[in-house]
């Protein structure tokens, strides 16, 4: 994970940490920023980022979108 930011990493490591490794069991980014204890627009660029480099998915439900990890 050397071509990640610390933000970046540390986002990886809280959905780790929530549990989210597959498609049924997303979470938000409210719950990703709650448990990272960063600002919210930091750590939605963070999944942003992450999603465009294949590491987490981003799921489109009807209230808020979910995340998981793709791989460690």
């Amino acid at each position: 994970m050397a071509d990640l930011s610390p933000i970046e990493e540390l986002v990886v490591k809280v959905l780790g940490d929530l549990g989210a490794t597959t498609d049924t069991a997303i979470r938000t980014a409210d719950d990703i920023t709650k448990k990272c204890g960063r600002p919210k627009g930091l750590v939605s660029n963070a999944l942003v980022s992450l999603t465009q480099k294949g590491l987490i998915k981003r799921v489109a439900r009807e209230k808020a979108a979910g995340y998981f990890l793709l791989k460690k």
